[in-house]
Formats: C-alpha cells, structure tokens, sequence
C-alpha cells in the first residue's frame, strides 16, 4: 500500500564534454591518459521522517568519482543527474550522481 504513494523522480542536469574539481595543469594536457571504462561518483542524504539528514552536494558526487581512479584529475564524455524518491512521512532520498571516463595523469599515479 505504502509504494502507490511514493514518489520519485531522476532529472538529467548536464552533459560535459570535460570535467574538473582539481587543479588541472591545462599545459600537460597531451601527456593524460583516458580510461577505457566508465566510472560512477554519488553524493547520497536521506530523508526520515519529513527531516533531510542533509543536502547532496553534485562536487562530491564529481569528486568521487574522479578519485575512483588512481591519478584521476577529471572526467569526459559524461553526465551529472539529479535522483530523488520519498515515501511521504516516512523514508526518502536524495542524491546527485556523475557519471563519465577519467582522465589520468600519469604523474600522480
């Protein structure tokens, strides 16, 4: 009975082509490397009750996912996405997710 009122809710907020929170040094841009798979970073709260436990922040789901890779320093060809569900005076949660290839320097490694 509870999920016929549930909500919920996925809302695509941007495409990149490139993608940082890091210093990037742009002038060794032809020495880093991209990664052959692709990598996931989220940034998760949760909603009990009608009280947020806190605000999803869309830098930490980037920040993740970068530093998912060992020397990562951005990401390319991905998307940032906005995903929220709650059961009303229950449980919900909200989160922001990137998703996109690493670009490695390969002197951090």
């Amino acid at each position: 009975m509870l999920l016929l009122f549930a909500v919920g809710c996925t809302t695509r907020l941007t495409d990149f082509t490139v993608l940082s929170t890091k210093n990037v040094d742009l002038s060794r841009m032809d020495t880093y490397e991209r990664q052959s798979t692709r990598v996931t970073g989220e940034d998760k709260k949760h909603i009990i009750i009608f009280i947020p436990t806190g605000v999803p922040n869309a830098k930490e789901a980037i920040d993740r996912a970068i530093e998912s890779v060992p020397g990562g320093v951005g990401l390319v060809d991905g998307v940032i996405e906005h995903k929220a569900w709650y059961i009303p005076y229950i449980y919900g949660q909200t989160s922001y997710v990137a998703e996109g290839t690493v670009l490695v320097d390969p002197a951090l490694r």
